[in-house]
């Protein structure tokens, strides 16, 4: 009977040692699939269930074989007619298991407080967007046709301008870069809001990526994230960019398949040679000691060639050029004498094998992941693809589709609600996220005008059943649904998604400052809409008197 008894209770406590979430394995992430977590406790607890019946049995065919009546003492005989002392063991035995996995819920790491103010927090964020009336469709028509599509014209002639400014100041940069020493600047390819029509706000800004390559005979070597066997979940969604020098085997050169002669010298390979002497592969913009591109040290480089560019051209225009913001490589504002001012950003970037996506200097959306990363990790922008996802599915959509319509009216609520309560960790990249996810999801007659207000109250409720998960997937990664047209790199397809919101998890401030913004913002929608649109009795609106924003 010892023996069953032990064996009782070393299942016990096997079970608690193994149990997953008392005592986890390191290095193994927390499921985050409710139901998955609840399929496997059911499995294990019918383990465990056979695994009693199992000892039950070979209990009692031990008691069966080795009991005798002549030689038994009369306190066993008592024992083995009494159930009490079995049931004594196995509530005991639960009692142990109950309080340590108590235990383990209230006082592990110290986190209960914060976990429940979290959950007290998701608990009211899930009830805000059941006690909000959005406007109806007539009154957000009016108001999208005042607030946001006048500017439509604006932004056509403020493309046009900027474009051939940046043309002309990008000519004069490689003028007056060293060839043999200095970066080879690209074409700048238009990215963002303004190229994919839904710009929501002044001053309007054009967003130019400027890819630029080594000179020879360096080359640029990539590691990214999905490269490699074990990679930290921050540096997710980031990669490496490793300058060393090209092989002389793989230059093509004619003299890898002739005899020259003694006399006679190759002027690519003398050359090569000469740049080996002169130059080494970590004076080229790397980080001290490495080989690899340090983008604080890009980013020097950028201004520095934008200023000895604008020195060369300046006398041609009747503007004058300033940075707009030092913290960023290439964010420059034209200043006419009129005081009238133009806003537009130019972001080194480096081309990822022969596809459209990019490694890039400074993510201008990366308010979430600021500080995680050292200067040679750069995040991987799919921008390009972005806005040719688009052009492609409108294509598909109604005439007039309400799908920019809904993105625009929900980047201007974010706007002015973060100009009333504060910068937020929310970010127009994540609006524009939920938007190609939902023109995933939705069938393509959903996304006609007349639709704009059931289409926008989705939008919403996606947002905030991803802010209460903390999941938001990047749409481009780890996405195997994408039309073959795009031309993704496969292997970016075949990845795990890249969440988001995963930063939500670690900073808890963060998250609830984020929640409480998008709180007020929906408790706000109906007042911001009605403020921006004036209304008459027939239901139309009255002429706009001056520019809202």
């Amino acid at each position: 009977m010892p023996a069953g008894i032990f064996r009782v209770c070393l299942v016990v406590i096997t079970a608690i040692v193994n149990h997953p979430f008392l005592f986890p394995k390191e290095n193994v992430t927390v499921i985050e699939n409710t139901q998955e977590v609840i399929q496997k406790m059911k499995e294990r607890e019918e383990i465990l269930r056979l695994e009693q019946l199992k000892l039950e049995q070979e209990i009692e065919m031990q008691e069966t074989s080795t009991k005798s009546p002549e030689k038994a003492t009369e306190p066993e005989k008592q024992y083995s007619h009494d159930p009490l002392s079995w049931n004594f063991w196995t509530a005991l035995s639960m009692v142990v298991f109950l309080l340590i996995e108590f235990w383990r819920q209230d006082y592990q790491e110290g986190n209960w407080p914060d976990y429940v103010n979290e959950e007290d927090d998701i608990s009211i964020l899930g009830k805000a967007f059941k006690g909000v009336v959005l406007p109806d469709k007539v009154t957000l028509a009016h108001f999208y046709e005042r607030c946001l599509q006048t500017m439509t014209s604006d932004i056509a002639r403020n493309r046009e301008l900027v474009e051939g400014f940046a043309d002309d100041l990008l000519e004069a940069l490689r003028s007056v870069c060293n060839r043999d020493a200095d970066m080879e600047v690209e074409e700048s390819i238009g990215v963002g809001s303004m190229y994919e029509n839904w710009r929501a706000h002044k001053p309007l800004t054009c967003d130019f990526i400027v890819p630029f390559t080594p000179p020879e005979p360096y080359c640029f070597h990539f590691e990214t994230w999905c490269s490699g066997d074990s990679v930290q979940p921050d540096k997710q969604g980031y990669g490496m960019i490793k300058v060393s020098w090209t092989d002389e085997n793989s230059t093509g050169c004619i003299c890898d398949k002739t005899k020259l002669g003694e006399d006679l010298l190759c002027l690519l390979h003398s050359r090569m040679s000469q740049a080996r002497q002169n130059h080494q592969v970590e004076d080229l913009l790397c980080y001290k000691d490495t080989q690899y591109l340090d983008s604080d040290q890009v980013m020097t480089w950028f201004q520095v060639a934008l200023t000895k560019a604008w020195n060369k051209i300046s006398h041609k225009y009747e503007f004058n050029l300033t940075f707009n913001l030092l913290d960023a490589p290439g964010a420059l504002k034209i200043k006419f004498r009129s005081g009238k001012t133009i806003a537009f950003n130019l972001t080194p970037v480096v081309q990822y094998a022969d596809s459209d996506v990019y490694f890039i200097s400074h993510f201008p959306y990366s308010s979430l992941s600021e500080g995680s990363t050292s200067s040679i990790h750069w995040f991987l922008t799919f921008a390009v693809y972005e806005k040719r996802y688009i052009q492609f599915i409108s294509k598909i959509l109604p005439a007039n589709a309400c799908h920019l319509s809904c993105l625009q009216i929900l980047s201007f609520l974010h706007g002015k609600q973060c100009s009333l309560t504060g910068t937020s960790n929310l970010t127009n990249y994540h609006l524009k996220t939920v938007m190609l996810h939902m023109l995933q999801s939705h069938p393509s007659a959903d996304w006609a005008s007349g639709y704009l207000e059931a289409r926008l109250q989705d939008m919403l409720k996606f947002l905030e059943k991803s802010l209460q998960e903390k999941r938001l997937y990047h749409f481009f990664i780890g996405n195997r649904n994408l039309p073959e047209e795009l031309g993704i790199p496969v292997e970016f397809q075949k990845v795990e998604p890249l969440n988001l919101f995963r930063p939500f998890v670690l900073q808890r401030s963060a998250y609830r400052k984020t929640m409480d913004m998008f709180h007020e913002m929906l408790k706000n929608t109906s007042a911001l809409i009605n403020e921006y649109t004036t209304h008459v009795p027939n239901g139309r609106a009255t002429p706009p008197n001056k520019e809202p924003l």
